[in-house]
């Protein structure tokens, strides 16, 4: 059986101690696990289930590795380490609390750059869930809505 495809829209307010409320039709199979909380571009993060997330990582990062001891990327030492500070920094383990609340842990609530107590959009992203500044959503939407038809086309062959 395949994972559901994870679609919608819907508006969220960060309350005062950096906690949002996610929709149920989003986190309905997540809501009493492990999840990673990735800094994915400015004013968005994204929510992964863990073992999905971990398995990827692991694959890519074994693959770098083994780059690295065949001696593949010599002369990249500085991409190699410019790859593992954004790994170091880059995503986090969070669990869900009670009625699907996420708390936006500090040195991810900059990224995302929304205020407590001001909205914040929570979009299903097919494979993850996505958590977004409206500011940065509307400039996401701006550039890539355009070319939306050709992007499902593509996919859809």
């Amino acid at each position: 059986m395949t994972a559901p495809m994870l679609l919608g829209e819907f508006a969220r307010t960060l309350d005062e101690r950096y906690r949002v409320s996610l929709p149920a039709e989003l986190i309905g199979p997540w809501a009493d696990g492990e999840c990673i909380l990735a800094k994915e571009r400015p004013g968005c993060l994204s929510l992964w289930e863990a073992a999905a997330w971990k398995q990827r990582r692991e694959a890519n990062v074994e693959l770098i590795r083994q780059k690295i001891l065949a001696g593949k990327l010599e002369g990249r030492l500085a991409q190699v380490q410019t790859l593992g500070r954004l790994l170091s920094t880059r995503h986090r383990s969070v669990r869900l609390a009670q009625r699907g609340r996420l708390i936006i842990p500090e040195g991810f609530r900059e990224f995302l750059g929304v205020e407590p107590n001001s909205e914040l959009l929570v979009v299903g992203a097919a494979v993850c869930v996505e958590l977004w500044s409206p500011e940065a959503w509307k400039r996401y939407l701006a550039a890539r809505m355009p070319r939306f038809g050709k992007l499902f086309q593509s996919l859809s062959r």
